[in-house]
């Protein structure tokens, strides 16, 4: 390696962070009641005899312990015989094994015999023979994966299940999609048996515009909601999060154009306890030979020294520092191999333990790293979902860290690349994850309309009256504001009109008084239109306040929005729906990539052409004269100004509408 190398490889560079979230370190969201449990799992238990139950809450906020909480209850005082728990991967059913809960408080241990916990190497055929055996049995506690209970109900009858709980960790691997398997066993269970379900899930949305339930079954379920910022902010050692980007060229483990060193290279920094996610094959960043992939990786990093045989664990020397780094293989897929290195896994006591863990599909969902400070993901992740999973590796509290980072490397857009629109494409949708885990991450605000007899109720912690604020009208509408609004946000990030739209393509008139809406009631058909509009309003403020700063000034608040400054008292509606709630992230990125990028992002947009509607085009009339006033000219198609063309195509649509009118006239 010469001189220049080393210098170059001195310093790490830093993500593009697109949020930042400080956090308070309450220790609330870790404190325990008089029966050992912390805030989400009490509130789950105040839930414990419905008999269809979803349970949304982050990464690391105890879900697998409120599930034995509430199974146990109904083992003891309801009428539930027997207890199955199904987990995504094998890893993850070591979350449910023996726990002892008596000594905290609670009136019983959680005691699963081994014999059936069937999280462990061995024959589907074997497992399945486990599983029917279990129902005629005198255990009461099951423990397999989603892979297990599909095969399993292959032979059996629905009724089978009667006075059973079945658990359901990681529940968004359901799917309304008839040829998903899961979902059509959870649909018979639920029309054909008296069997309980808790569904388990730290974000509910799927990430692929398909609903986890039909809106029928979603009403059945009694829904406990612990938000994600409650649970951060309750830490006793984690001060901050930062969600960012790093981009490359080429092949992110090769040399970047004028640099002597890899895009890897620079970002990953080596005393950070780190999990890297490698694409997955199937993605244009692959190499598409997954453990070559782990090779590239590796000698990013520095030089193979040895792997020990007993656990698995690779040691490597690292080209910066020439220390050895401890880093686990969960790529390589061959049982006998990653057995070894995940049993170390599960016994790590220490930071010291491991440096760094190499992972495809694994390290996602339910692993648990609490050192792990820094989860870096390479290429796009096409779900929202895998995001937040992977997100929710690096926020758990543990004493080695008080920052916790997401640094997603993605391709950078080039004009002159092929493959620039899926590179724009990528680059949207992770920016929108960003958009998303900001809302997710911030704290919760309850809207009321303002009238002037209400003015004594603007004290009420993070309680703000507006102006022309519709409420709904209908449980059904009130219920998807408490519980299901971030996944709603999340299918309005994912639509891809609204990709187009939000780098101010659209006036944020169109976007929040046309777009959103529209995708509300593709949504949820059932509601009415007063409902559509009470919901739609809820999330543009809710949108637009999270992106906002309130401060205090003398005795009165003020929110800056969007540049502008604002009485708290002043606020309108009309105010709020001419703020584009999603542009804070555009305009942070603009100044972070090159003018080169920024035109490949917007002659990429132009040429998929956003689709006009007459709503829009009479909402942009009174801009277009205003237009025409101020430059005494008509707004140009082939303007550089997205804006400017948008209301050059409004103005043909409109003409071309007078026209058909008077021809049919």
């Amino acid at each position: 390696m010469n001189k220049t190398d080393i210098n170059n490889l001195s310093k790490y560079a830093k993500p593009i962070n697109l949020v930042e979230v400080h956090y308070a370190q309450t220790g609330d969201s870790k404190k325990t009641n008089n029966l050992g449990m912390r805030e989400m799992q009490a509130k789950a238990f105040e839930a414990r005899t419905a008999q269809y139950l979803l349970l949304k809450a982050p990464p690391a906020s105890g879900k697998s312990r409120a599930l034995m909480f509430i199974a146990l209850d109904k083992l003891a005082n309801q009428y539930i015989k027997k207890v199955i728990v199904a987990v995504p991967e094998r890893s993850i059913g070591n979350s449910f094994s023996p726990t002892e809960l008596v000594k905290y408080g609670f009136f019983f241990n959680w005691e699963p015999n081994q014999k059936y916990n069937l999280c462990t190497p061995g024959s589907d055929k074997s497992k399945v023979q486990a599983f029917l055996n279990f129902l005629i049995s005198n255990e009461q506690i099951l423990i397999c994966t989603h892979a297990t209970l599909r095969f399993a109900f292959e032979g059996l009858d629905e009724k089978d299940l009667n006075g059973c709980l079945l658990a359901i960790d990681e529940f968004h691997h359901v799917s309304a999609e008839e040829d998903n398997r899961l979902g059509e066993v959870i649909r018979n269970v639920m029309q054909k048996s008296n069997a309980h379900i808790i569904a388990m899930t730290g974000s509910y949305f799927r990430g692929d515009n398909i609903p986890v339930l039909l809106p029928d079954d979603e009403a059945k379920f009694s829904k406990v909601t612990y938000n994600y910022y409650d649970q951060l902010n309750g830490y006793e050692h984690l001060k901050s999060l930062g969600i960012g980007y790093h981009f490359y060229q080429g092949r992110y483990y090769k040399k970047q154009p004028d640099r002597d060193v890899s895009a890897l290279e620079e970002i990953l920094d080596e005393n950070l306890k780190t999990i890297i996610h490698i694409p997955s094959v199937n993605s244009a960043e692959s190499s598409k030979q997954k453990y070559e992939e782990v090779s590239h990786v590796i000698d990013c990093i520095g030089e193979l020294e040895y792997q020990d045989n007993e656990t698995g664990i690779l040691y490597v020397k690292s080209k910066r520092s020439g220390r050895i780094l401890k880093i686990a293989d969960l790529v390589n897929d061959i049982p006998r191999d990653r057995d070894k290195v995940v049993a170390y896994l599960r016994g790590i006591s220490s930071p010291d333990d491991i440096d760094m863990i190499i992972a495809l599909g694994m390290a996602k969902e339910g692993f648990d790293w609490p050192f792990c400070e820094h989860a870096l993901t390479i290429g796009y992740r096409g779900s929202l979902t895998e995001i937040i999973q992977i997100i929710g590796r690096a926020t758990r509290d543990s004493e080695n860290k008080t920052h916790a980072q997401f640094t997603n490397l993605i391709a950078q857009p080039d004009a002159v690349d092929d493959d620039v629109k899926l590179a724009v494409n990528n680059m949207l949708k992770a920016i929108t994850a960003s958009l998303l885990m900001e809302q997710v991450l911030a704290p919760n605000f309850k809207f009321k309309p303002k009238f002037p007899d209400n003015d004594d109720d603007n004290d009420v912690e993070n309680t703000i009256h507006i102006k022309g604020f519709k409420l709904p009208t209908s449980q059904r509408a009130k219920d998807i504001i408490e519980s299901d609004l971030n996944d709603l946000k999340a299918k309005i990030l994912q639509d891809d009109t609204m990709l187009k739209a939000m780098p101010g393509n659209l006036e944020p008139e169109i976007i929040n008084t046309v777009l959103i809406p529209k995708i509300i009631r593709e949504v949820y058909p059932d509601l009415s239109e007063d409902d559509v509009e009470a919901i739609r309003q809820y999330v543009v403020v809710d949108s637009v306040i999270k992106n906002s700063t309130i401060e205090e000034q003398g005795n009165k608040k003020f929110i800056r929005m969007a540049g502008s400054f604002v009485n708290i008292d002043d606020i309108h509606i009309d105010l709020i729906d001419t703020i584009n709630p999603f542009q804070k992230a555009f305009e942070i990125l603009s100044k972070s990539v090159t003018t080169s990028v920024l035109r490949a992002i917007q002659d990429t947009i132009a040429v998929s052409k956003i689709d006009m509607t007459e709503e829009e085009a009479i909402l942009l009339w009174p801009k277009i004269k205003e237009w025409v006033a101020k430059t005494g000219e008509q707004p140009s198609i082939q303007s550089f100004d997205p804006k400017e063309q948008r209301m050059a195509q409004a103005l043909i649509f409109l003409r071309e509408e007078k026209r058909k009118r008077m021809q049919n006239g």
